[in-house]
């Protein structure tokens, strides 16, 4: 989703959606997809109780830990200038509902606190932020030869586009969202392409998106023009799914989670028609693992000093790709960007995993904010992050990573 979107008219929109009739013109069961749509209308004490549960609530895959568990050893707890650290945090997370905040300096934990009832061995939906875990995923399988090159086009990998609009459309296209592919993210509009994506029966097998991407028309020239698309990321995961040929969450096992060391299994939510997992949402983990997850991503991508992942994905990942509405900020391969060389993967109703390569800095977060998103609560998440930072900084131990 894009970062700045209007709840009122998101709701405004879904909700015509759910009342819209069905293909076949009775009230069948919703899809796995309308199902999902609808978590963005949960009243608040139903998200705090479930986002933990989500991979219970939907059809999902298990990404297996192993034995090896990378250690998050205590460190120096961090003090708030002019502030009571405890008391600061739990204002900050009582106000923005926030379920855990875990804040890792040179990997060791300076900052963790849970709420709502959460503690460090459930697990928390992490929403967009699973688009960077696919974005990564992908990094890895051009490192083990799975995909031979982001020029590669999307019908190498996926036959069923090889006549449509994405037929030449190349893999870096793709996580740049600049695949010139038409596409309506209009939330307010009952009709447009993110509110029906979904909806449509399950045709021959495919996941839902490739029925619906497959008859999409060209508006622009492939890589000329940055357009926000959700179901784009659903097409990545297949993409790394037919590559490797396997599921996202076991990729995502194999790869990362049994040799970097997660301390516990992580869930990733399928597709009910080809039981595909999800690329853009869907994944869920414990707090104490997206922060590990940062911590390999400011390791750059190394296990046991080796690195997993391409070298040229990993150069465009972290740095600015598109421009975006706000000044110094971007976004690279599926991870947001800023000026000052930090990125964060972001999903909505305030889940964050960020990583501060100057200050060897990494901050997860995981929430039930009372909106998808807005401004003001976007605003005080950042007002956090320069609060860590400028404590990090007033102490004297943010020794520079270069």
């Amino acid at each position: 989703m894009r970062p700045i979107v209007s709840l009122r008219l998101l709701a405004a929109a879904l909700c015509l959606v759910a009342s819209l009739p069905s293909a076949a013109g009775d009230r069948s069961e919703p899809t796995v997809g309308q199902r999902r749509e609808g978590v963005l209308f949960w009243p608040q004490a139903q998200r705090e109780a479930q986002f933990r549960r989500m991979y219970e609530l939907f059809p999902s895959d298990r990404a297996a830990h192993g034995a090896h568990v990378h250690a998050l050893p205590q460190g120096k707890p961090l003090a708030m200038p002019g502030r009571d650290a405890p008391a600061w945090l739990a204002g900050y997370m009582d106000e923005h509902h926030i379920a855990g905040v875990m804040v890792l300096q040179h990997g060791r934990v300076r900052l963790q606190r849970y709420a709502l009832g959460f503690g460090p061995e459930q697990r928390w939906e992490s929403f967009s932020v699973a688009k960077s875990v696919t974005s990564t995923l992908l990094g890895i399988a051009l490192q083990q030869g799975y995909i031979r090159g982001m020029d590669d086009t999307l019908g190498t990998y996926i036959p069923e586009l090889r006549d449509s609009a994405y037929a030449g459309v190349t893999v870096q296209q793709l996580l740049t969202m600049t695949s010139g592919v038409r596409w309506n993210e209009d939330y307010a509009d009952a009709r447009s392409d993110v509110a029906q994506m979904y909806r449509g029966a399950c045709v021959d097998g495919r996941a839902h998106i490739l029925s619906y991407l497959a008859k999409q028309p060209r508006q622009w020239p492939a890589g000329t023009h940055f357009n926000y698309n959700t179901a784009e990321t659903d097409l990545l995961g297949i993409l790394v799914q037919r590559a490797t040929r396997r599921s996202l969450a076991d990729y995502l096992s194999q790869a990362i989670w049994k040799p970097y060391g997660m301390a516990s299994d992580a869930y990733w939510i399928k597709d009910e028609c080809d039981g595909s997992d999800t690329g853009g949402s869907g994944l869920s983990a414990t707090l104490g693992d997206y922060a590990r997850l940062g911590q390999f991503m400011l390791d750059g991508g190394r296990i046991a000093g080796k690195p997993v992942i391409a070298a040229a994905w990993l150069k465009g990942a972290v740095r600015r790709q598109a421009s975006v509405d706000e000044p110094g900020r971007g976004y690279g391969y599926l991870w947001w960007t800023d000026a000052d060389g930090s990125y964060a993967a972001i999903g909505i109703f305030g889940q964050m995993v960020y990583v501060d390569p100057s200050r060897g800095l990494v901050i997860a977060q995981v929430a039930a904010w009372p909106h998808a998103m807005s401004e003001g609560l976007i605003a005080a998440r950042r007002g956090f992050v320069a609060a860590i930072k400028h404590a990090l900084d007033a102490e004297g131990g943010a020794r520079r990573v270069h």
